[in-house]
């Protein structure tokens, strides 16, 4: 039983975790700054950006992708600019019109290319390869400590690992400039803050960690994760520091439990197949922002946290 869920549980696991924790931290900030809806939006542009970086190098590896996904972030600036230039209509209604083409087209693209090579079509886009990042060759628990077995793991799971560690160090760093900038830009400015910096950082953070995830969990659990853990955990608390952990907590909690139920949720109730991996963890962290609007100590003094 423990080689079995080594072999092919505990890396899917990992992976989901990572990529919960390393969307949720800077969704945080994106929620508290009222931007949470860019979490969504990063999740939506990267699509046509990866599919043309696919196209132009005919692989998916990480600096491509990374590269076409800022490239189409940038036709995505431009885009709701000259809709609300030329439009006249308000920021939001130009970032819904320009998020939803841009993934369209992006599926339109994945639809009519020979993706056949890689991992890369409309399914995977939507639910990513969860299921699939198996450690074969595990064969219990001590290829924690065997060289030759951990060189054979999942490439996601070590690129997820280094995004996310990469984000707690960055987060600690400028955590002083984040916190007073999220709650009184004018305050900040006082104290010589970059403001304006600090916010295309958070921004650019937020899209590394998505482009990151993408690739494994797919643009739900993307989505997902920069809202619902960060919208439980404001309902838990008014501390700052706080509602970091606890929407740490809540993301990596729903990927596990979402990962075990989509696997054995469905034999528990007399059914022989299991379900996406992808959409029961989105739909356990959706339960978990219910619960917590439903009970969440908090949720009746919505003050600024921190304050």
């Amino acid at each position: 039983m423990g080689a079995e869920f080594v072999q092919l549980s505990l890396t899917p696991i990992l992976i989901g975790v990572l990529a919960a924790i390393s969307c949720a931290i800077p969704g945080n900030f994106l929620l508290l700054r009222k931007q949470a809806l860019i979490g969504d939006a990063i999740s939506h542009v990267v699509l046509p950006g990866i599919v043309v970086a696919f196209l132009l190098t005919g692989t998916i590896s990480t600096w491509p992708m990374m590269l076409g996904a800022a490239g189409a972030a940038v036709v995505a600036v431009i885009m709701i600019e000259a809709i609300r230039r030329l439009g006249r209509i308000e920021t939001g209604a130009a970032m819904g019109v320009t998020f939803t083409t841009l993934f369209a087209a992006g599926v339109l693209l994945l639809e009519q290319t020979d993706t056949s090579s890689v991992h890369l079509d409309v399914e995977h886009a939507l639910y990513g390869n969860l299921e699939s990042l198996i450690w074969l060759s595990a064969e219990g628990w001590n290829a924690l400590l065997d060289p030759a077995a951990l060189a054979d793991l999942p490439p996601e799971l070590q690129r997820m690992a280094m995004v996310t560690v990469i984000i707690c160090v960055l987060t600690a760093v400028f955590w002083r400039a984040l916190k007073i900038s999220t709650f009184d830009e004018g305050y900040a400015r006082t104290l010589g803050v970059p403001v304006k910096a600090i916010g295309f950082g958070l921004v650019i953070v937020s899209a590394v960690a998505a482009v990151a995830a993408f690739d494994a969990v797919g643009s739900i659990i993307v989505i997902a994760m920069f809202i619902c853990p960060p919208a439980a955990a404001r309902l838990m608390t008014n501390r700052l520091e706080r509602q970091i952990l606890w929407s740490i907590a809540f993301g990596a909690g729903s990927a596990v439990v979402g990962y075990v139920l989509a696997g054995y949720g469905p034999l528990w109730l007399g059914s022989s197949n299991a379900v996406s991996a992808a959409g029961m963890i989105a739909t356990v962290s959706g339960l978990v922002l219910a619960l917590a609007c439903l009970y969440a100590p908090a949720r009746s003094r919505m003050t600024a946290p921190g304050s």
